[in-house]
């Protein structure tokens, strides 16, 4: 860490006595957020600086301590960079886009997890979660509307049909207050799920891992290193991450049969490391830990007025580093809607939509988080077999490096079944399905090198190709067609020298957005708050688009 720099694991927050709890009657909030782990803070910040008021409790008065969480992921950066902390994160992780297979002690093959240029985000960053929920605190308490309530826990709530009830304890005792929205993000061992009565279902896997993060000074690349059976801890599997500070990451698969708290001792620890990296190595232990992982969710996120997000809604196993970035994914998706009803921009039934889309998330994630836990931890013969047979191939066949799964590393998912897309109806090619998460490119506007996706606002966004030349301008939209778009979407108009009034006019300078976007002069793609795709065309249609985005907010009926 460098001088100056706040250590956020050493952070303490004062409970301060809240007028709330001196009425007579409980006061109303419109939101309150249970959780200031990263997920409560991403949903906290993204309402309240889009001007919805928000209160944020949490049971701590600290931050998280041990790295924890670790890898976040392209999407996940992208998703910080409009709550204002992704510079941050990159600034002080760590980046990656190798991962490295071995088999013992041998190099298997590499893999490049965003092998094309012309992105602002790297694949991953590895960075301490304190650092993440630090950040995040910082821009939470620039906000005015946001105010957090610390050693402030939920005990109780009773969810009614026109508002929730909660009972919180304190240090000075218990109080209650009303809020009209409550957005569950207080971990796997929620106090609101439990309070409700609620449960989590899945699967427990029979394995434990030690975590061991361990600071020295070494020459190891910034990248994913995983041993299947290493020399140092055979038949066992092995993770190497560099993280910020001189600090790795090493888990050791351990057995079922292993003793957690034994394990954690460090004269069973310091052993283990020495193995890896040879006796005279000099480092410390910073945090050791022995988690049992398994895989589970609620039967659904929503419930009337509560909304479960992150590990309270979901869990899976740490291999793909799929918790805490499907988790601001859940914040990124709900925030949006749940403004848009408040505002009345909505109907009730879009928040429908946060439960079916992230449920959808939430399977696939348990489904990759399973299969890759099935991979590394055989627990049959003949899955064994599998394994080994795949890895002796994977040497020297290309097809059977795509069997070998080491964790499946974390991507957006891909809402295809929403009720909120409108399908195609013209011929693309690509990737920007509708349900897609917006790709990233670089773009000059006025001459200033800029990037596409920090173009997109809270609203929606449309998108309007055009061409250098200004050709087939007589078939754009008019100002008065634009004007009907400009309380509801930003418009931007792409790669012209033609101006269109009420357009931000975008330079694809370098081709790559029209690449991504399978794009020629007059595509049209309107793009949602969060950054996915909503539709698109390859002709501007006003009719067709006031669909679209109806359907987008989940109105039914003709399009307004």
């Amino acid at each position: 860490m460098t001088a100056g720099a706040t250590d956020y694991q050493k952070l303490q927050f004062d409970y301060t006595r809240s007028p709330d709890q001196s009425t007579a009657q409980p006061v109303r909030h419109p939101v309150v957020v249970a959780g200031a782990g990263p997920v409560g803070l991403a949903a906290a910040i993204d309402l309240a600086q889009s001007g919805v008021p928000v209160l944020l409790l949490d049971d701590d008065d600290r931050l998280s301590t041990g790295s924890r969480a670790i890898c976040f992921a392209k999407r996940t950066l992208e998703i910080a960079d409009r709550l204002g902390v992704g510079q941050r994160m990159v600034d002080k992780g760590v980046t990656w886009n190798t991962g490295k297979v071995f088999l013992r002690d041998e190099l298997l093959y590499s893999f490049d997890l965003l092998p094309e240029r012309g992105h602002r985000r790297p694949a991953f960053i590895n960075l301490q979660q304190y650092y993440v929920e630090g950040y995040l605190l910082d821009r939470a308490r620039e906000l005015s509307n946001l105010e957090i309530r610390w050693k402030n826990k939920i005990a109780d709530v009773q969810n009614g049909s026109d508002r929730v009830r909660l009972d919180i304890e304190t240090p000075e005792g218990t109080y209650c207050l009303d809020c009209d929205w409550l957005i569950a993000a207080d971990g796997g061992r929620s106090a609101v799920r439990r309070s409700m009565q609620l449960e989590s279902k899945g699967q427990t896997f029979r394995d434990r891992f030690l975590i061991a993060d361990v600071r020295m000074n070494a020459a190891f690349p910034a990248e994913r290193w995983f041993w299947f059976d290493p020399p140092f801890h055979p038949k066992q599997s092995v993770l190497l991450h560099q993280q910020p500070d001189n600090v790795w990451r090493i888990d050791f698969q351990l057995g079922w049969d292993a003793d957690p708290e034994l394990e954690k001792q460090p004269e069973r620890v310091i052993p283990r490391v020495q193995a890896l990296l040879g006796i005279d190595a000099k480092f410390e232990l910073e945090w050791v830990s022995v988690y049992t992982f398994g895989c589970q969710r609620m039967e659904k996120f929503r419930h009337g007025r509560v909304l479960f997000a992150g590990d309270s809604a979901h869990g899976v196993s740490p291999f793909g580093a799929r918790g805490a970035n499907s988790g601001v994914q859940d914040a990124d998706n709900l925030a949006w809607k749940l403004r848009m009803v408040m505002e009345g921009t909505a109907p009730d039934a879009l928040l429908d939509s946060y439960d079916s889309e992230r449920v959808c998330a939430a399977d696939e994630n348990i489904l990759n988080s399973t299969r890759s836990t099935d991979f590394i931890t055989p627990k049959s013969d003949a899955s064994r077999a599998f394994r080994d047979a795949t890895l002796e191939l994977a040497r020297d066949c290309t097809f059977a490096r795509r069997l070998v799964n080491s964790g499946r590393l974390s991507v957006p998912t891909v809402y295809r079944a929403s009720p909120l897309n409108t399908p195609d109806t013209d011929a693309f090619e690509g990737a920007m399905v509708p349900g897609a998460a917006a790709a990233d490119a670089p773009v000059r506007i006025d001459g200033t090198d800029a990037w596409f996706l920090n173009q997109c606002g809270s609203l929606f966004t449309l998108v309007i190709f055009g061409d250098a030349h200004g050709k087939n301008a007589s078939s754009w939209p008019s100002q008065v067609e634009l004007a009907k778009f400009a309380t509801s979407a930003k418009t931007l108009l792409i790669a012209t020298t033609v101006p269109l009034p009420g357009c931000q006019i975008l330079h694809d300078f370098a081709g790559h957005l029209a690449q991504r976007y399978d794009a020629r002069p007059g595509t049209v793609y309107l793009l949602r708050p969060d950054q996915h795709v909503a539709a698109r065309w390859r002709g501007f249609d006003i009719a067709s688009i006031a669909a679209a985005l109806d359907r987008a907010l989940g109105k039914s009926g003709p399009p307004s």
